[in-house]
């Protein structure tokens, strides 16, 4: 079976079982099926398990800052790079890598190809093919392993830099025309998007010279603020005015990995390179409600270095704790939901979730002690979940006089006995059989150790 029937089979799975869990509502966020006009639209987006976030994660069990990283960002869809020229194995294994891996969870790989010759000037992340014949040979060989669904923005900042001669100009408009036709005749549910730099760059107007010049025609439009920190209303100003130029038939993707907090304010020349109180943005979605704006993607990974707090590329695990953690309590706030979903179909035969039987989500809610003291205690509450859940709602009775007096990282209330506890946005999502901390409490009375189903 090839990867596009293997994807479509995968899909249709998840879809089923999403359209389960949504009956179920108990487990799912509002986010997660009320909205179904925009959430129907949305495209499954893929978290690659092998990031440099998630490896750190998956070494460091007992850091203080891995709850933190792991939920924020290490379990967020982020991009793909691809950036050596001949990468261990060959540049068609690497990239059939991720796409094998983001059709497995029926999503959508955000790709990034990266290595135009000269790359960035010569500057942190320089390097790239040797020449342009090369590159293009390069170009090909990704475009072979392109099958199915997939978000790909071509050469980051390219475009804006201005460190090439008349003639190097000529040749890399030639070689990003090249690769955007290329890329985008590779699959029709692939989306292609030229770099355009950001908002604080160029003029709008040089902006769209720039990308006409590079063969815009070819792709389904451009991205901006890739690996920046420009805000994203800033940013979606600025692309509407270009958008105003180019034709308004060309989508934009945002980059808002990092733009949480905005650019350094006031700048110095360090405000690109980990200028430091910055924050991660908008979650990834295919759903943002804006007119042109096709997604709000992580291009950039958080956590890896532009060049300053480390070699470019290098994963920072107190970057990446910063970002995330100054990103505050309520990140990311409302979310549209980029799980493929069908509607939900109104079956008076089907099991009433509230009365248990085979509707309700299949997930194990654990509540353990963590510490003790003479009249109280503290305790943990984790989530054991056999199917995928985003946004979570539990309750429990408890079987004496057990009460909460303080709680973290929930909205929660109490009834009596019983405790009803929703997340606070961030923290949300449990993968597939992931068992997974959801927050803290202090109670009185004695500690209370038990299991309660979803």
């Amino acid at each position: 079976m090839n990867r596009r029937k293997r994807l479509a089979a995968i899909v249709a799975g998840m879809a089923t079982a999403v359209a389960t869990a949504l009956s179920a509502g108990f487990l799912l966020s509002p986010n997660a099926g009320a909205q179904e006009d925009v959430s129907a639209q949305a495209q499954a987006l893929w978290t690659n398990p092998n990031t440099g976030a998630a490896r750190w994660v998956n070494q460091n069990p007992n850091d203080w800052r891995t709850s933190m990283i792991r939920d924020r960002i290490a379990e967020t869809p982020a991009g793909n790079w691809f950036t050596q020229y001949q990468p261990t194995g060959g540049i068609a294994a690497q990239v059939a890598a991720v796409v094998d891996g983001a059709a497995a969870s029926g999503a959508a790989p955000i790709m990034v190809v990266y290595g135009i010759p000269n790359r960035d000037c010569g500057g942190h992340s320089g390097g790239g093919a040797p020449n342009h014949d090369a590159y293009r040979g390069w170009i090909d060989a990704i475009a072979g392993e392109i099958d199915g669904p997939a978000y790909i923005v071509i050469e980051p900042d390219v475009i804006a830099h201005d460190c090439h001669s008349s003639t190097e100009r000529a040749q890399i408009n030639a070689s990003l025309s090249y690769a955007a036709q290329k890329l985008n005749a590779a699959d029709p549910a692939a989306k292609v998007y030229l770099d355009a730099g950001n908002s604080a760059w160029l003029t709008a107007s040089a902006a769209a010279s720039r990308l006409q010049a590079a063969g815009l025609q070819y792709a389904d439009g451009f991205s901006l603020n890739v690996s920046n920190y420009r805000t994203t209303d800033e940013t979606t100003a600025y692309a509407q005015q270009v958008r105003n130029i180019v034709g308004t038939s060309k989508g934009v993707v945002i980059d808002t990995s990092r733009n949480g907090n905005g650019p350094l304010n006031p700048p110095n020349p360090n405000d690109w390179c980990d200028p430091a109180g910055r924050a991660v943005g908008k979650f990834p979605t295919t759903s943002t409600g804006v007119t042109g704006i096709d997604a709000y993607l992580w291009v950039k990974l958080p956590g890896e270095a532009d060049g300053c707090a480390g070699s470019a590329g290098q994963f920072i695990p107190d970057l990446a704790y910063q970002l995330a953690n100054n990103a505050g309590s309520g990140w990311p706030g409302q979310v549209e939901p980029t799980d493929p979903v069908t509607s939900p179909t109104d079956d008076p035969t089907s099991d009433d979730p509230t009365t248990g039987g085979p509707g309700e989500t299949d997930c194990t809610i654990h509540i353990d002690a963590v510490s003790t003291w003479n009249g109280g205690w503290q305790g943990k509450v984790s989530m054991t979940a056999d199917q995928a859940v985003n946004g979570w709602t539990i309750s429990w009775t408890w079987p004496g006089t057990q009460a909460v007096t303080s709680s973290w990282n929930t909205q929660l209330t109490t009834s009596g006995k019983t405790v009803t506890a929703k997340d606070v946005g961030w923290n949300g999502s449990v993968a597939a059989g992931q068992t997974k901390e959801l927050f803290g409490f202090v109670a009185s009375g004695s500690p209370a150790d038990m299991d309660v189903p979803c």
